[in-house]
């Protein structure tokens, strides 16, 4: 009675998290898929809008920062209900700031959004990372999975209600509302503890050395930074891209958009299949070419359909490098928190640089043009994709 209890227990936590992961997508998607809007509203230039989402870069990089730290104190449940909560705070404070046209407001409004999510989602990864070890199976892709299919969701919202003239604000906080209740839900099968006594236990375990001097890490931290700026660009961008850059209009561009986070959502629903059967090495190396491919083609190829197409390619290429690269970080050594809050950091790197770089470039030579550096980075993970590999498969390389 009491393992079947265990296993039931495990299953709903398995499913809050599914849950916890479905609604940061959905409601980065509520705004993401609104950008042109968005960019009229707050009337800023492409290069401004680039600024304004940097404040959800200065968001996300503070709370990453200091998510590790209130893992360790307070444990992940404690954490995801704090944090969760706030960025619903968050979401309202960027419908009011369209109401007031005001792009400083938006932008603290991201800079609360994206702190909350970038704390919770250490957090959240945390305590996946712990239920794929306690099933013996590969689901923190899925996990992610559900993450993508709330982009999904909300790029499919967000198409609908533009094509219906309704305001980005008025969506925007209806999106916000909706996430109450299942937050409240969710945190119930979250049991208290979790990722609270890592410090005690990476104190009794004298393997490994310091992460800044693990050779493994910082590698998986490049793959991470490289995949997370080819996922990352596409939020911020895609819409924007598809508009300016090939001539869509802003309805069309929130359909490309979704096109890419179908391509996020299949890879990772069904990525735990091909790495328990090829090895994370191999789909994060084949993940990295698709996604080059992908991006290469927008690029390069002036054709609306075959835009469409490479989307989706750029999706899958981009879904399994977050999840790959966290499960890596948590079993390469102890302290499982502080280790994937390192690895992202990392790819929060990328929300830090990207949006300004991306619009500084964008405004001068164009967005497909700025897309060349998504492109080399994208490249460069699947050179050192190695580094992901599990800690019982062949060694990856020395740490000194």
């Amino acid at each position: 009675m009491t393992t079947e209890h265990s296993r039931k227990a495990l299953r709903l936590r398995m499913w809050a998290l599914f849950t916890l992961f479905f609604l940061p997508g959905l409601l980065m998607a509520s705004w993401a898929t609104r950008t042109p809007a968005i960019r009229d509203v707050l009337s800023v230039s492409t290069a401004e809008m680039g600024v304004v989402l940097f404040g959800l870069s200065v968001g996300s990089m503070s709370g990453i920062l200091c998510s590790a730290w209130l893992v360790k104190r307070y444990g992940t449940r404690n954490v995801i209900r704090a944090t969760m909560s706030c960025a619903v705070l968050g979401i309202i404070v960027l419908s009011v700031a369209l109401w007031l046209s005001s792009p400083l407001v938006f932008a603290l409004g991201l800079c609360v959004f994206g702190g909350s999510f970038g704390a919770a989602e250490v957090a959240i990864n945390v305590e996946g990372a712990t239920v794929e070890r306690e099933m013996n199976k590969t689901v923190l892709p899925m996990m992610h999975g559900f993450y993508s299919f709330g982009t999904l969701v909300g790029a499919g919202i967000g198409m609908m209600v533009t094509g219906f003239g309704v305001p980005a604000s008025i969506h925007i906080l209806l999106a916000g509302l909706a996430g109450i209740a299942p937050i409240v839900i969710a945190i119930k099968a979250i049991p208290d503890g979790t990722g609270r006594n890592s410090a005690e236990e990476a104190h009794q375990q004298q393997k490994g050395v310091p992460f800044y001097r693990d050779i493994q890490l910082m590698l998986i931290g490049v793959v991470v930074l490289a995949m997370a700026f080819a996922e990352g660009s596409a939020n911020d961008w895609l819409p924007l891209l598809m508009v300016d850059g090939h001539g869509f209009s802003p309805t069309s561009g929130s359909l490309i958009y979704a096109g890419f986070t179908l391509g996020m959502t299949v890879g990772r629903f069904t990525g735990g299949w091909f790495i328990d059967r090829y090895s994370r090495v191999a789909v994060v190396r084949a993940s990295a070419m698709m996604g080059a491919l992908g991006i290469a083609l927008i690029i390069f190829v002036d054709s609306a359909w075959v835009a469409g197409v490479s989307v989706v390619l750029w999706g899958l290429g981009a879904s399994l490098g977050f999840p790959l690269t966290i499960s890596a970080a948590s079993d390469t050594g102890p302290d499982a928190p502080t280790r994937v809050s390192v690895v992202a950091t990392t790819g929060y790197l990328a929300f830090l640089v990207g949006p300004p770089l991306l619009g500084f470039l964008g405004e001068h030579y164009g967005l497909r043009s700025a897309m060349l550096v998504v492109l080399m980075l994208v490249l460069i993970a699947a050179l050192v994709a190695r580094a992901v590999a599990k800690p019982d498969a062949e060694p990856v390389m020395e740490k000194n």
